[in-house]
């Protein structure tokens, strides 16, 4: 007899990111290119939340959302080290972000997606490693075969990269910090399933010692 939770699972912790990750991974779904608001998941509760309103004119180009059981803590941030010369990252304790390409409209967010990671942005965001997994919907009509981050028409990659590197900026003629958030590299297939491989263990290590501490 098939068993069924009578409750929600927390989209972090209680979802699968696939039995096939990384080749192909679940993706929790926040916004949508619609979305004037930028939602996330509050984590301790599983709930989905409202970060901010999208102050200006920028709206996220593609589904975007994490894969669960994942985090960006001590393996990630080696990593993009090792791969930029960059010394004293850390990762944002978050779980790995991914943006999902897709033809076909999907109106709301809080929705699971199977999806196939191609590439993504080494992203910083100040001292910290912020990657982008970038993935196509599975069996998409326009974007389901695409192997590979080069495969993707320029234009979408560079929208994705506007969005993020705009969307926490503050027109001030005034203002004149050094830009928050850099993109160092846009990397392919084989790199984005080796970032999602290390915060799979990086999830696998925090929260088996924080299980540990609870006993």
């Amino acid at each position: 007899m098939q068993h069924y939770s009578l409750t929600p699972s927390h989209p972090w912790h209680g979802i699968s990111p696939g039995d096939n990750a990384p080749e192909m991974v679940y993706a929790f779904i926040e916004i949508v290119p619609s979305d004037p608001v930028k939602y996330e998941i509050d984590k301790q509760t599983g709930h989905m939340k409202v970060d901010r309103p999208q102050k200006f004119s920028n709206f996220c180009p593609s589904l975007y959302g994490f894969i669960p059981q994942t985090i960006c803590r001590e393996r990630v941030a080696e990593y993009a080290m090792q791969v930029t010369g960059r010394t004293g990252i850390e990762g944002d304790n978050d779980p790995i972000d991914i943006c999902v390409l897709t033809e076909r409209p999907i109106n709301h967010g809080s929705v699971i997606v199977h999806a196939r990671p191609i590439g993504g942005f080494r992203m910083f965001d100040g001292g910290e490693a912020d990657d982008k997994i970038i993935a196509t919907l599975e069996s998409d009509g326009i974007y389901g075969n695409y192997q590979d981050i080069s495969e993707v028409p320029i234009s979408i990659i560079n929208r994705l990269k506007h969005y993020f590197l705009t969307y926490k900026q503050i027109p001030d003629p005034e203002n004149t910090q050094e830009q928050k958030c850099v993109i160092s590299h846009t990397y392919g297939a084989e790199e984005a399933k080796e970032v999602i491989r290390r915060s799979m263990l990086d999830y696998q290590d925090l929260f088996k010692i924080m299980k540990k501490e609870q006993q």
